[in-house]
């Protein structure tokens, strides 16, 4: 089960790029990071460290907080970590 888990996260991290949204500001864009994870705390860490990775990977710096929505399966917990970036 925990395989799992680390797989369905490198896959999200890997489609990071694909989830992030253009914003009004010039440059900027709405970056994203997601996982799932057994535990909500370990779901919200990679989560953020994956939309962290999206902006450096991109040369961008971070603007403004961080959200975070979360929603719990049966076995495990399911994050999502957005925040705006621009160049």
């Amino acid at each position: 089960m925990m395989r799992a888990s680390f797989v369905r996260l490198s896959l999200a991290a890997a489609l990071v790029g694909a989830t992030a949204m253009s914003s009004a500001g010039a440059g900027c864009r709405r970056a994203g990071g997601e996982a799932t994870m057994i535990t909500k705390d370990l779901a919200v860490f990679m989560a953020t460290a994956a939309l962290m990775n999206s902006i450096a990977d991109h040369g961008e710096r971070p603007k403004g907080a961080v959200k975070v929505s979360c929603k719990d399966d049966t076995f495990t917990t399911t994050c999502h970590a957005r925040r705006e970036a621009c160049r």
